[in-house]
């Protein structure tokens, strides 16, 4: 299955906090997306890995994605070696994206860092002929190298290269995080432990984020992302035609 956009988790929920606003304009706008998750998240402090993968399930429902899949690498023994590489590589020929989303280069739970230097390598070396790769069925697979790698925002801000309007698309968003319910908005958190993300509260403050750097690009609601291989490469002004920011 060919996708145009294909995002990159640490863990299931990931890219639903920081760019399913992004990916949910961009299904609207007829674009296939796919988002694949590294680790079922089973050091998380509430929920379990099979509750975590229902909930991804449901998240991918309410985006409309075209496939999510689940790579099952360690939670937090993210490391950039070549057994991590494969799957990764596997995934990208697959899919064969013209753009990956993958997590920021640094934040505050250190799986993401660890996640982007992993993908960042992977996605490379997808490329090579050399390194081979098979699909389920056993066949070979082609080489394949995305044309764009963009990082989205976790939980550090970083000042963005790119902000893209989710203005139409906040709710949706916001409707897909809550499908994992055991991770948050949790008003009673029961026998499990209340952690930081649980508090009903952290809505507030992702709404306000989206507030800040929509303001910064001229929208609503924003979410943002640095180019990963800077210059931004154009080949024409349309990027520049079909927005028009209020600024």
């Amino acid at each position: 299955m060919k996708v145009d956009i294909l995002a990159f988790g640490a863990h299931p929920d990931d890219t639903e906090l920081s760019c399913s606003g992004t990916l949910a304009s961009l299904i609207k706008q007829g674009k296939k997306v796919a988002v694949v998750d590294l680790t079922r998240g089973e050091m998380g402090s509430r929920g379990t890995p099979k509750i975590r993968m229902k909930e991804a399930a449901e998240a991918a429902k309410i985006l409309g994605l075209s496939a999510r899949e689940n790579l099952g690498l360690p939670d937090t023994e993210l490391r950039n070696k070549r057994a991590f590489h494969l799957p990764i590589i596997q995934a990208v020929r697959k899919f064969k994206p013209h753009v990956c989303l993958i997590p920021a280069p640094s934040d505050r739970h250190p799986d993401h860092g660890d996640a982007a230097r992993l993908l960042i390598d992977a996605i490379f070396y997808g490329g090579l002929i050399k390194i081979e790769t098979k699909d389920e069925n056993g066949n070979l697979q082609e080489p394949h190298r995305p044309s764009h790698v963009l990082h989205f925002m976790q939980d550090r801000p970083f000042e963005p290269d790119v902000v893209f309007d989710i203005s139409d698309t906040i709710d949706i968003k916001e409707e897909a995080i809550k499908a994992f319910s055991t991770q948050f908005d949790v008003a009673d958190p029961g026998d499990e432990p209340e952690t930081y993300i649980s508090d009903p509260e952290f809505f507030q403050a992702l709404r306000a984020r989206a507030k800040h750097f929509g303001h910064l690009g001229g929208f609503s609601y924003g979410e943002g992302f640095l180019y990963q291989s800077k210059p931004i490469p154009l080949s024409s002004f349309n990027l520049f035609s079909e927005t028009k920011p209020k600024r």
